[in-house]
């Protein structure tokens, strides 16, 4: 005869067994679902300021102000829900890539937002202003002709990988050759 505690641990190692077996279902049921939305964007209001670094360096660098308007919904895309089973939230963000003659790529986060399971995810922004600044290392904002904006999310599954999707569609615009006062 087992004893008690030999019960307990095949009992315990069969019900581990199930469950690996289950979530790694899970994974494989999801693997193959394309998460790309569609979205437009448009900037309504650019300017560009010249101002001094903060901290005791007096060099002058370039900070973007943008309005923008953002339309996607993320929630319902070509017959298939992004908040499947295995979607516990979403981390959306806005990143604006540009050149300068200094940096081949500059890349910066303008606005983020975390939607979880059950909120309302239909993004339809109006009038909006960037939630974090947008700093040049530089002066590479002035005058720049080819500043794209691009939203992209993180989806956090229950189980599997992390991906990084970026939606579909961008926008560009330029930045004013002269400096707001």
């Amino acid at each position: 005869m087992h004893s008690l505690l030999a019960r307990g641990n095949a009992v315990l190692a069969y019900t581990l067994s199930v469950l690996v077996t289950l979530t790694f279902a899970c994974f494989l049921s999801t693997i193959m679902v394309d998460y790309r939305t569609a979205t437009e964007m448009k900037t309504l209001k650019i300017e560009v300021k010249n101002l001094p670094e903060y901290g005791v360096s007096k060099k002058l660098n370039d900070l973007g102000h943008i309005t923008f308007n953002l339309d996607t919904d993320i929630l319902f895309f070509i017959t298939i829900n992004l908040f499947n089973w295995n979607v516990k939230q979403l981390f959306v963000y806005m990143t604006a890539e540009y050149e300068t003659p200094t940096n081949e790529l500059n890349q910066i986060i303008l606005w983020d937002k975390i939607i979880l399971r059950g909120e309302n995810s239909n993004l339809h922004l109006k009038n909006m202003r960037t939630k974090y600044y947008f700093w040049d290392d530089g002066n590479g904002l002035r005058g720049n002709k080819n500043v794209t904006l691009t939203l992209s999310y993180n989806i956090i599954p229950n189980v599997g990988r992390l991906p990084i999707i970026g939606a579909i569609g961008s926008h560009t615009f330029s930045f004013p050759s002269q400096y707001t006062r």
